[in-house]
C-alpha cells in the first residue's frame, strides 16, 4: 500500500478543518462528522481550540483511502500560528490548499502559497464554500490564476485534460500524439508542480468531497525513500503524563524499538514508537518508510532536525516580528520561571524566550496578540503562573546597501588568526547565505570549514540598533592561520570581528515588518479606509466589491497596523473586516527617529567588538574598526576603490557579481541621515594620516600590564563534563583536576591565576582562606560571601592595575563582569584554551627534541653517519 503525507492549509476561516472532517467520514476513519462550531472535531483536541474554534496545534490523522494510506496533518490558519503551520511542510509529499469560495484568496493564503513554493510541495486546491450565493466558480478560477498560478486547472472540467496539456511542453506533446494523457504523466506533472489540480465544493455538505478524494488518491504520488535510515523532526511536544514526544516523518529505512538514532554529535536509544490519530495512539515496535510517528527516548531533537542520513531542513522562513515583556505575579522570581518557559519554548520554537540580563527580564518573541492570549493560557495549564504581557515592540532588522569586505585579526600573546570576508546585499526575504570563496592554498580547508561554523552558530547583529542582521551574503575570501600559535577559538574571534568591521563600513539599512492586508469595509467608508492606510505608511488598491462591500488589499509597517483591526471594528460598527499576514521585512518608514529610540552605540558593545586585536611592539593592541586595514597582514580581497564592487574576473567569485543594482536599498535606507552622516565625518577625522602606522599609535597604547586569569572553581566543574561526572563521586577529587589543569597552564602561560571556590556556607569564617597550590592560588570564601561577589570585587579593585580575564560560563557574572571591565573566558573556551596551550608546548618540545638530535647527529663520525643513513633508509 502507498503511504503519502499529506498537509492541511488555509487562511483562518475557510473550512479546513470540515474538510478535514468530511475526509476522515468518508473514509470511515470516523462514524460521525464533527463540527468545529460545536467543538467536537476530530482534529481539534485541545479545549483552547474548542473555545475558539480555530485550529491552534498541528494533529494528525491516519485513514486509507483508494489502496492508499494517508496520514493527514491539519495545520492552524491563524497567521499568529503560521510558524507552528510552516514545520509541518518540510515533511510533506503534497499538500491541500483550502480557499474560501465566499471570500477568494486571502491575505494568508498569499503567505502559504510563497511556502509551498520554497518548499517545493506539490499542491492540489479545494475551493471550498461553494453552497454560499457570492460564490461564482469561473470568477474564482481566474482569480486563482491571477493571484498564484496559471496552471490551476479545474480537474471538474470536462475539458480539463486540454487545459493540463497546455501547462508544459511534454504533456502538450504526449496529449497531441494519442488525444488523452495518462494518470501517472498527470501525477508525474503534479509532482513537479507544473501543474496544480482544482476541485470545488461544499465540505460542511460533503459536496464534492469524495470526488477530490478520489483525485487526491489518483494523483499524488508517493516520493522515493532511500534504503539507509533517515528522520526529520517537525515537532516537540508532551503526553498527558509529561513524556517528551519527538514528532517525526521516517524519510528513509525502517526505524525499530530500542533503536539508537544520532543526529550530529549525540545517539540515543528509541523507547516507544506511537502511531497518532487525533487524541488516541497506537504502540508499534517498528516503522517504515514514509510514516510519521511520535517517538519516546529522545530528549536532544529539535524541529528540523535530521536524524540518521538526513540532512535537516532549512530554516524557518517566517519568524515572530512582535517582542513582549514577561510579568510575573508577585513571589516569582524571574530565573526561576525561566528554565519552565524554555521547556514550552522546545515544543514551541515560535516562542522565542529571551533572558534580557542588563534588565533582568524575560522577554518572549511572538508573532501577534492572539498568539499572546494562547500562551497566557498554556503557562497557566502548565506551570499554574498567571503571568502578563506589556503592550509588546516591533523587532526590528539590519542589512546592507553595498558590498564591503570586513578583516578581523586576533593576536593576543600566544594566539593567531585573521579573517577576511566579503559582505554582499542579499534579495529580500533571503536571510543569511554564507560560503567560501577562498583557496586552500592560502587558508587549509578545516580553518575554513570552522570560520563557516563560527558564521553559523551566531545571531550577528547590525550596528544602527543592535538588530539581527538578515538579507545578506557573507563569503570568506581570505585568512591565514599560524602553524604554532593558532587555536580553535583564535577564528571565532577572528571571525565575529570581521562581521562587525565590515557592519561599520557598510551602508546600513534599518528594515521593519510589514504586513499584507485585506480591508472590507461598507462602501461609504471606504473614504476612511483609504485615509487610514496613507497616514499609516501603507500603500492600497482596490479589489473587485463583493456587493455594497468595499474590499482594499495592500501592506503596511506592522507597527502602524497592529492595533488597526480594533480601530475597523468601532467605525463600521462591526461590519468591517480586516485580515493580516506577515509579508516580511522592508526598509524602515521611520529610520531616524528609531535608531535615535534605541540609542544603540555599536562601539560600546562589548559581547560584539568591531575592532581587532594585534600584537605590536610586544604587547597586545585593540585596534578600531577604522584603522584594522592599515595592520592587517592579508592583501586585501577588494580594492579600495572597488568597495561596492569587485575585481572582474576574480577567481573565487564570478565577474560581474557586484554588477546588479542596490539603489533600492540607497534610496530608503538610513545612510543618508543627519546620524550616519556625523559618523562618516567622525571616519574620516579619525583615520591615520600618512605619517606612518607606528606614529599613530604613539601615546595612545598602554604599558604591558601584569595578567591575571580569575576562575570561578566550582562553575567550571559543573560545566566540564567528564569533571562534573567525577564530582558527583568525589568532590575532592574533580578539585584536584582542575588545579593540576591550570598549573600546567601557567607553566606554560606564565600568568597569575586565581581560582576561587564557593564557601559562604562555611560557618565561622571571617576572612577568605587563601593558599598556594604549586605555582597558583587557591581561594576559599569567607561565610556569607560567594566566589562571584569575591571575582567582582576584585575585578573592581584591580582592573587599571592589571589585565584581567574571568572564566566563568554564570551568564549574571558575566554581564557584572563585563561591566568591571575585565575579559571572559566561558568554561569551553577556558578548555579550549588549556587544550591549545598543551598542545603549542607539545610541538615547540617535539621541535626543539628535532633540532638537537640534528645538531648531535652534526657532530658524528663520517663512518657512523653513514651507518645512520643506511638504517633510516631500511627503516623507511
Amino acid at each position: 500500500m502507498r503511504r503519502i503525507v499529506v498537509g492541511i492549509l488555509a487562511h483562518v476561516d475557510a473550512g479546513k478543518t470540515t474538510l478535514s472532517e468530511g475526509m476522515l467520514y468518508l473514509s470511515g476513519r470516523i462514524q460521525r462528522l464533527g463540527r468545529v462550531d460545536k467543538g467536537d472535531a476530530y482534529l481539534d483536541t485541545h479545549d483552547l481550540e474548542r473555545e475558539r474554534g480555530i485550529t491552534i496545534f498541528s494533529k494528525q490523522a491516519v485513514f486509507e483511502f483508494a489502496d492508499t494510506e494517508f496520514t493527514l496533518l491539519d495545520t492552524p490558519g491563524h497567521v499568529d500560528f503560521s510558524t507552528e503551520m510552516e514545520r509541518t511542510l518540510q515533511v510533506l509529499d503534497c499538500a491541500i490548499l483550502v480557499i474560501s469560495g465566499a471570500d477568494g484568496v486571502q491575505g494568508h493564503t498569499g503567505t502559504i502559497w510563497r511556502l509551498l513554493s520554497l518548499y517545493k510541495v506539490p499542491v492540489f486546491i479545494f475551493v471550498n464554500k461553494m453552497d454560499q450565493p457570492q460564490a461564482d466558480r469561473a470568477a474564482l478560477l481566474e482569480e486563482l490564476r491571477a493571484v498564484l498560478s496559471d496552471r490551476c486547472v479545474d480537474f471538474g472540467a470536462e475539458n480539463f485534460l486540454e487545459q493540463v496539456a497546455m501547462c508544459h511542453e511534454e504533456l502538450m506533446e504526449e496529449y497531441l500524439a494519442a488525444d488523452d494523457l495518462t494518470a501517472s504523466a498527470i501525477q508525474e506533472a503534479v509532482f513537479k508542480r507544473r501543474v496544480f489540480p482544482v476541485y470545488f465544493g461544499s465540505a460542511l455538505k460533503l459536496e464534492g468531497v469524495l470526488e477530490f478524494m478520489e483525485g487526491l488518491a489518483r494523483y499524488a504520488k508517493e516520493p522515493r525513500h532511500s534504503r539507509e535510515f533517515g528522520a526529520r523532526v517537525f515537532k516537540i511536544s508532551r503526553d498527558e503524563q509529561g513524556s517528551r514526544l519527538t514528532h517525526l516523518k521516517i524519510t528513509g529505512g525502517t526505524l525499530r524499538v530500542r533503536d539508537a538514532v544520532s543526529g550530529g554529535d549525540w545517539e540515543e536509544k528509541i523507547h516507544q514508537i506511537r502511531l497518532y490519530s487525533g487524541e488516541k495512539y497506537e504502540g508499534v515496535q517498528e516503522i517504515g518508510a514514509g510514516a510519521v510517528c511520535a517517538v519516546t527516548g529522545l530528549t536532544r531533537t529539535r524541529p528540523g532536525d535530521g536524524l540518521g542520513v538526513d540532512v535537516g531542513a532549512r530554516p524557518p522562513v517566517l519568524e515572530p516580528v512582535l517582542s513582549y515583556r514577561i510579568i510575573l505575579p508577585a513571589g516569582w522570581d524571574a530565573r526561576t520561571m525561566l528554565p519552565k518557559l524554555k521547556e514550552l519554548e522546545e515544543e514551541e520554537p515560535a516562542l522565542r524566550i529571551v533572558w534580557d540580563e542588563q534588565l533582568q527580564e524575560i522577554q518572549v518573541q511572538l508573532m501577534g496578540e492572539v498568539q499572546t492570549e494562547i500562551i497566557q493560557r498554556l503557562i497557566d495549564e502548565r506551570f499554574g503562573v498567571q503571568v502578563q504581557f506589556d503592550e509588546g515592540r516591533i523587532l526590528y532588522k539590519e542589512t546592507i546597501a553595498n558590498a564591503v569586505e570586513g578583516v578581523g585579526h586576533f593576536e593576543p600573546m600566544g594566539h593567531y588568526a585573521e579573517v577576511h570576508l566579503l559582505l554582499e546585499p542579499g534579495e529580500r526575504g533571503s536571510g543569511l547565505e554564507f560560503a567560501l570563496g577562498c583557496s586552500e592554498d592560502i587558508l587549509a580547508k578545516n580553518w575554513q570549514r570552522l570560520i563557516l561554523t563560527h558564521l553559523q552558530e551566531k545571531t550577528h547583529v547590525g550596528v544602527l540598533t543592535g538588530s539581527p542582521i538578515t538579507d545578506m551574503k557573507i563569503t570568506l575570501v581570505a585568512g591565514r592561520a599560524h602553524k604554532s600559535h593558532t587555536a580553535g577559538g583564535d577564528f571565532r574571534e577572528a571571525t565575529y570581528r570581521a562581521v562587525r568591521q565590515g557592519l561599520k563600513e557598510a551602508k546600513s539599512v534599518l528594515l521593519e515588518p510589514y504586513y499584507s492586508f485585506r480591508l472590507e469595509v461598507p462602501e461609504k467608508q471606504v473614504g476612511r479606509a483609504m485615509s487610514d492606510v496613507e497616514k499609516m505608511q501603507g500603500v492600497w488598491e482596490l479589489a473587485p466589491s463583493q456587493g455594497e462591500t468595499a474590499v482594499l488589499v495592500g501592506s503596511a509597517p506592522v507597527v502602524n497596523m497592529r492595533n488597526y483591526h480594533k480601530e475597523v471594528t468601532a467605525y463600521t460598527r462591526g461590519l468591517g473586516r480586516l485580515s493580516l499576514s506577515v509579508e516580511g521585512y522592508r526598509p524602515c518608514h521611520n529610520a531616524e527617529e528609531v535608531v535615535a529610540s534605541f540609542g544603540y552605540d555599536s562601539e560600546r558593545d562589548v559581547q560584539n567588538p568591531t575592532g581587532s586585536v594585534f600584537f605590536i611592539n610586544g604587547t597586545s593592541v585593540l585596534v578600531s574598526w577604522q584603522e584594522v586595514k592599515r595592520y592587517m597582514h592579508v592583501e586585501p580581497f577588494l580594492p579600495q576603490e572597488k568597495q561596492g564592487g569587485t575585481r572582474r574576473g576574480s577567481a573565487s567569485v564570478p565577474a560581474g557579481r557586484f554588477a546588479r543594482d542596490y539603489d533600492d536599498y540607497e534610496d530608503w535606507g538610513y545612510w543618508d541621515t543627519a546620524a550616519n552622516r556625523g559618523k562618516k565625518r567622525a571616519w574620516k577625522r579619525g583615520r591615520v594620516g600618512e605619517r606612518g602606522r607606528d606614529t599613530a599609535f604613539q601615546g595612545q597604547l598602554e604599558e604591558p600590564r601584569e595578567q591575571y586569569l580569575l576562575v570561578d572553581g566550582y562553575n567550571v566543574i559543573h560545566a566540564w563534563p567528564e569533571l562534573k561526572e567525577l564530582a558527583q563521586e568525589d568532590m575532592d577529587m574533580a578539585r584536584t583536576r582542575l588545579l593540576d589543569a591550570l598549573s600546567s597552564y601557567q607553566g606554560i602561560k606564565k600568568n597569575r591565576i586565581i581560582v576561587v571556590f564557593d564557601a559562604y556556607r562555611v560557618q565561622s569564617r571571617t576572612v577568605a582562606e587563601v593558599m598556594d597550590y604549586h605555582n597558583i592560588h587557591v581561594v576559599f570564601t569567607k561565610e556569607a560571601q560567594t566566589a562571584d561577589e569575591y571575582i567582582e570585587k576584585f575585578a573592581h579593585e584591580h582592573k587599571k592595575k592589571y589585565a584581567i580575564v574571568v572564566a566563568t560560563s554564570d551568564a549574571l557574572q558575566q554581564v557584572i563582569i563585563r561591566g568591571s571591565g575585565a575579559a571572559l573566558l566561558s568554561a569551553r573556551e577556558l578548555k579550549e584554551e588549556l587544550e591549545a596551550a598543551r598542545e603549542r608546548a607539545e610541538r615547540a618540545y617535539l621541535k626543539g627534541q628535532k633540532i638537537r638530535r640534528v645538531s648531535l647527529e652534526e657532530d658524528l663520525p663520517p663512518e657512523v653517519k653513514e651507518r645512520m643513513q643506511g638504517i633510516k633508509h631500511r627503516e623507511g
